[in-house]
């Protein structure tokens, strides 16, 4: 009987600190102690232990069992720590050998019978392995999604067993080199939709700087679909971009390796809270904006949220990113999104609409619009007022224009953007602003009388300034002029 050290991970935030294992069996009343501020997942592990120990032909030493995982202060959640825990005791009760152990990093959740099932959080965990230099035992489910880290050594194992055996060099687990299976990634076509050239015009500039728009009309003018379409307009993820969103995915357990590279595409219900929306729990996970992390956060019928699920994303809007603070913890998640929001007139919807049969109450208008507070209202960059299709447009046959054309243009946008100032023009601070968004004489003095008559604030002038860089930039023009000024104030002119 003796003692065995061993690593694994934990899971903080999209970090995934390292968690050494130590499994000492000594004299004494039999037990199996779990120390190291373990969750209630964690201590409910020595059960699943012990059973797969016993049906998979080892004997469970009758003994005192002192697990540690440190660091101490480190909360531990998960059934990641199964696999670690029982390799751990069969070492030190010498049924397998020690001596490769710390070259591994282990990490799974057991089946009574031995079998290894799926972990979250996978990527992150194999992504800081790789860089600490061990290979990664981890559960064959989880093996596809853990090879997106091309310099990781990736042992992927179906039982405790196999694990075993590897170990003890009776049969050695194949090291993963499977590749990368992706489907083609498919967007709905901005062409489906009939009419509403101004709304894909304002859809375009929003995917070249990265605006935020909010898009308000009666029901049936295809908000909704022009939102499915957004996606399918941005530039296709860069490699680092593809990486960051599926280790958020992956902390969620929702990580598919056949949706890499695609935009993440997220449309909670008006009925979520401020945690489904933010993240939240004992050990903060990602909520749906962390979720949306370079991608599109669709809002639909944005007054039904409630007020303080709407007031909780002001911060991401600025910061791109959110930080979750508990007692025992404070984790950052990243939060850059592209916020769609679609709303109706009012009410019933149908105010303003050619049919007439809007009754709403000036009264009740109020009230409806009012659940959206101007501090956020300011935060959105674009409002476009969407009317109701024309029967013209609807049986027209010529379709508009289709998805990867208008991508085109977006992408030199974006190309332009990054070679000048190395991020999009939503991510300009102040002083960036002031340097790359200056506009000629006639642009300026347009921009100071529409300061006057729209009363725009701070904000509102510097999100305007970034919207005309970027119409610039769509039209190829290394100068803001008026004219490009002016297509920007009339995004900020309409006022729910």
């Amino acid at each position: 009987m003796g003692l065995a050290v061993l690593y694994s991970r934990a899971l903080y935030g999209l970090d995934a600190p390292l968690v050494t294992v130590e499994v000492h069996i000594g004299a004494g009343l039999p037990g199996f102690t779990i120390v190291g501020l373990p969750e209630l997942e964690v201590r409910e592990s020595r059960d699943r232990v012990r059973s797969a120990l016993l049906n998979t032909r080892f004997s469970f030493p009758s003994k005192r069992i002192t697990v540690n995982l440190a660091p101490a202060d480190l909360p531990k959640e998960s059934g990641r720590f199964d696999l670690p825990i029982a390799i751990g005791i069969l070492a030190a009760s010498n049924q397998i050998p020690g001596d490769k152990l710390l070259r591994y990093e282990f990490a799974g959740e057991l089946a009574l019978s031995g079998e290894l099932r799926p972990i979250r959080g996978a990527l992150a965990m194999t992504l800081v392995a790789s860089r600490d230099g061990r290979a990664f035992v981890l559960p064959l489910q989880n093996a596809g999604e853990a090879a997106i880290v091309k310099s990781a050594s990736i042992y992927p194992a179906e039982s405790l067993t196999q694990v075993c055996a590897h170990l003890a060099a009776i049969e050695a687990i194949p090291q993963f080199s499977g590749n990368l299976e992706t489907a083609e990634i498919v967007y709905p076509d901005l062409s489906e939709v009939k009419g509403q050239a101004h709304a894909k015009r304002a859809l375009e500039i929003a995917a070249s700087g990265g605006h935020s728009i909010l898009m308000v009309g009666p029901p049936g003018t295809g908000k909704s679909m022009l939102a499915c379409c957004f996606p399918g307009i941005l530039p296709k993820m860069t490699e680092e971009e593809a990486l960051q969103s599926a280790a958020v995915q992956s902390l969620s357990g929702g990580f598919d390796p056949k949706n890499w590279g695609r935009r993440p595409f997220r449309s909670p219900h008006h009925t979520s809270s401020s945690a489904a929306m933010v993240g939240g729990g004992a050990h903060p996970r990602p909520g749906e904006i962390s979720l949306a992390h370079c991608g599109v956060l669709f809002l639909d019928e944005l007054p039904e949220f409630e007020r303080a699920v709407l007031e909780a994303l002001r911060e991401p809007l600025e910061t791109g990113k959110i930080t979750i603070s508990r007692a025992l913890e404070q984790v950052d998640f990243p939060a850059k999104f592209q916020l769609i929001a679609a709303m109706n007139p009012c009410p019933c919807g149908y105010l303003g609409h050619k049919s007439g049969k809007c009754h709403c109450t000036p009264d009740q208008i109020l009230r409806y619009r009012l659940k959206i507070s101007g501090p956020f209202l300011d935060r959105i960059d674009m409002r476009i007022e969407m009317p109701s299709v024309s029967f013209e447009d609807l049986k027209g046959l010529a379709m508009g224009e289709a998805s990867c054309i208008v991508r085109k243009r977006v992408e030199f946008a974006r190309t332009t953007q990054i070679k000048r100032q190395k991020k999009t023009n939503s991510e300009l601070g102040v002083k960036e602003t002031e340097c790359h968004c200056r506009p000629d004489g006639k642009g300026e003095l347009l921009l100071r009388q529409a300061i006057g008559a729209l009363n725009l604030s701070a904000r509102a002038y510097h999100r305007v300034l970034r919207m005309a860089r970027s119409i610039a930039d769509l039209d190829q023009s290394p100068k803001i002029t008026s004219g490009h000024v002016a297509e920007a104030i009339q995004y900020r002119r309409f006022d729910i």
